[in-house]
């Protein structure tokens, strides 16, 4: 009886210490949270008016000569995937990955260019697919479903340097005028709340009207206080195209801006997805810690139990003892 209560004392222990360190990545997690959830809203507004300058220029859909709004038929799709460095963040990379395997299954159908009024675009024979990944989960994703992986960036998760997300943008974009690409889409997780975070797929080229409006919609929904500054600021007839002057002309204006919004789209993804991994983080930690608090209380009820059978017992052997004395 001794040693087992010697092994549940160590075991208490063991798990305290557990505990202790789950108590503190929780800590350090949500302090990361604030200022990545601080980032993404302070962000929201900016890529929202670049969203609806876009959404708003006229006609822009119907002028073929700009090459990020050409829609051609696909033969290879580029996915940025955009997941996390490191584990212990409950099923944020998994959701990300099921999310993506999900809509890769059907490559006929996410290679299809959707055109309003006329007919769709179709691919052209087999698709490939290839991946560039953000984060050092994307490439046990990519090496897993045998996908071709381009490269993979492992310092852009929670850092705010907008020059690397820049030079990630200006590669995409490069690769995509060669034709080394027709579609690319980017996978991230979208922060809605602390408590809730949902895995999107959307397309950054080539540029369309209809998924700028689908997204410039999602920046308008309610996201911790950040609808009604999007909304109020930014959707309104105030920021209709009749109030834009071009200087010193529209087409060197849309060629100015097309790659830019490619930025903001890209480095927006990347700031959802860090606010979204922190706070994963910080829960699985939570829940972690209340298990550990859980297990100890089991663990020290076990332990009084078999203290008091030890000592019960030794009562008992000491009376008996006593009695065959007498």
């Amino acid at each position: 009886m001794a040693i087992n209560t010697k092994a549940i004392k160590n075991r208490i222990k063991s798990v305290t210490n557990t505990k202790k360190i789950t108590k503190a990545m929780e800590l350090v997690s949500a302090a990361k949270m604030r200022r990545s959830v601080e980032a993404v809203l302070n962000t929201r507004t900016y890529a929202a008016m670049a969203l609806d300058l876009m959404k708003h220029l006229s006609k822009i859909e119907k002028k073929p000569h700009y090459d990020l709004l050409e829609q051609r038929p696909v033969k290879n799709i580029l996915v940025v995937l955009i997941s996390s460095n490191r584990g212990l963040c409950g099923s944020f990379n998994s959701n990300i990955a099921k999310k993506t395997l999900l809509a890769l299954q059907n490559k006929a159908e996410l290679a299809k260019h959707i055109v309003a009024g006329e007919e769709d675009i179709l691919p052209e024979g087999e698709v490939e697919v290839h991946i560039i990944g953000i984060g050092k989960k994307s490439y046990a994703f990519a090496k897993r479903n045998g996908y071709n992986l381009v490269s993979v960036y492992e310092n852009i998760i929670g850092s705010k340097s907008y020059d690397k997300i820049v030079s990630i943008s200006k590669e995409i974009i490069e690769d995509y005028k060669k034709g080394n690409y027709d579609k690319v889409l980017v996978a991230f997780t979208d922060y809605k709340s602390s408590l809730l975070q949902e895995a999107k797929i959307k397309q950054l080229l080539p540029i369309s009207g209809t998924d700028l409006e689908e997204m410039l919609e999602d920046l308008g929904r309610n996201t911790d206080g950040a609808s009604k500054v999007v909304k109020e600021e930014v959707m309104e007839e105030a920021y209709s195209i009749e109030n834009y002057i071009f200087e010193p002309s529209e087409e060197v204006v849309v060629e100015y801006v097309l790659p830019r919004l490619v930025e903001i789209q890209l480095f927006q993804s990347v700031l959802e997805s860090s606010a979204s991994e922190h706070s994963a983080r910080m829960m699985a930690m939570r829940n972690a810690s209340d298990a550990a608090r859980d297990m100890i209380d089991e663990l020290n009820l076990t332990f009084n139990k078999a203290r008091q059978a030890a000592i019960t017992q030794e009562i008992a052997e000491i009376a008996g003892g006593a009695a065959t004395l007498e």
